[in-house]
């Protein structure tokens, strides 16, 4: 299991959350690039010089950002699953929770998968290192968990037998794919992707 790093203590007088959800809010709707350091400070109510208390660069931020929505997701996949034998039902229940989300989460999933190739290079600063090296210890996990979802449903007969990995990437690509173009303000219904999305899923796999 990925080691989390310790949070820091959030304090009555603490702005660290909520400088993380004006960051989310700003990234995610005008982009990491186009988003000044000193709007997600006014934003906040705080000045700019604030900001370097919690995070020490806008990247730092970002990246912190990506870790909090990895580790979110693994929780959500662990809670969906866990108890569900039966591996067709694990996996739908998976699908679900990847979209049982608000609207803040959309944002963060989008940050994060819009920002992917943020984790592939070393960070000289060591407090964004320190983030990049959880996340991708998150990706990882993450990508296992499916991987290994798919490999009980195989032992079980539930599924042909495929490459599991090959297949796992395949699915968890066609989740996170929504999150490029999904709008809450669009005209489709988050519940009706989820219900598309099951379909597709479950039927790659289970035919």
């Amino acid at each position: 299991m990925a080691t989390r790093i310790v949070e820091p203590e959030a304090g009555p007088r603490s702005k660290r959350a909520a400088i993380l959800a004006a960051a989310v809010d700003c990234f995610g709707e005008t982009g990491f690039e186009a988003t000044k350091w000193s709007t997600v400070a006014e934003r906040v109510g705080i000045g700019q010089t604030a900001l370097y208390h919690y995070f020490e660069s806008k990247t730092h931020c970002l990246l912190t950002i990506m870790r909090l929505e990895l580790q979110r997701s693994h929780d959500k996949f662990t809670e969906a699953t866990e108890g569900v034998e039966d591996p067709t039902e694990a996996l739908r229940a998976a699908i679900r929770a990847a979209y049982d989300v608000s609207d803040h989460e959309v944002l963060q999933m989008r940050i994060l998968h819009n920002h992917m190739d943020l984790l592939s290079g070393t960070r000289k600063s060591k407090r964004e290192e320190a983030e990049r090296v959880e996340a991708r210890k998150l990706v990882q996990l993450v990508e296992r968990n499916w991987t290994n979802l798919l490999v009980k449903g195989m032992s079980m007969g539930a599924f042909p037998l495929r490459d599991a990995q090959l297949l796992g990437s395949g699915v968890l690509g066609l989740i996170v794919s929504v999150w490029r173009w999904y709008r809450p303000s669009g005209p489709t219904p988050l519940s009706e992707v989820s219900e598309l999305i099951e379909g597709a899923c479950v039927r790659m796999v289970a035919t």
